[in-house]
């Protein structure tokens, strides 16, 4: 499996959050688009849960994979971490680690582009438009968080969003290889990573 294989690509698109096979490579993204910014007051909506205790993510912008550092995921990633790099998206920065031996990818970011955070998805999901699969999930060490895609769903690929404040999204892609011991559970992987990461943010404020 490539380097590149499993890339967070949370870019911008209009009102559509999707799980897909880039065509010039056959990696999964993850596009979680912005669409009109929320005011402050406004959110949550759409039955978003409320961020009770909101965190500071400017380090955590600037520097994705300090937030989770190679150590930390190779205590549940089924592999040595072959090496990180941050991806600078125009949704803003991203840290994609890869596995050695081909065991897959995991990547992370703040979704800066989308300033609705998961009052995004939530929305998407009360049209009945823009996913195939929302599902709340248990909150990450007190922070809420939702499984989700737009068509594409693949049993070893897992999209979860974690919701650092009312008008920000973490976003995780969990790609486990075909020989890795959690092709089977990716969302095992993104929420070990989810709770490693608030964990960070949380010890930071």
């Amino acid at each position: 499996m490539g380097s590149r294989s499993a890339l967070l690509v949370l870019a911008t698109a209009a009102l559509l959050v999707s799980a897909c096979s880039d065509s010039r490579n056959g990696n999964p993204t993850t596009p979680a688009p912005s669409s009109s910014a929320g005011q402050a007051g406004s959110l949550p909506r759409a039955g978003a849960p409320n961020i009770d205790q909101p965190l500071d993510t400017a380090a955590a912008e600037a520097d994705p994979c300090s937030v989770v550092k190679n150590d930390q995921v190779q205590t549940f990633g089924g592999g040595t971490v072959d090496r990180s790099r941050v991806e600078d998206l125009s949704s803003g920065k991203v840290c994609t680690w890869v596995f050695a031996n081909g065991l897959g990818t995991i990547s992370a970011g703040m979704n800066t582009g989308e300033r609705d955070g998961l009052s995004h998805l939530y929305a998407l999901n009360a049209q009945g438009s823009g996913l195939t699969t929302f599902k709340p999930s248990e909150p990450i060490d007190g922070y809420p968080s939702v499984v989700f895609a737009n068509g594409g769903e693949r049993s070893y690929v897992c999209n979860l969003a974690v919701g650092v404040r009312n008008d920000l999204m973490y976003t995780i892609v969990a790609t486990p290889g075909t020989s890795n011991p959690n092709r089977s559970d990716p969302c095992g992987m993104a929420t070990k990573l989810a709770t490693f990461a608030i964990q960070h943010l949380k010890a930071a404020q």
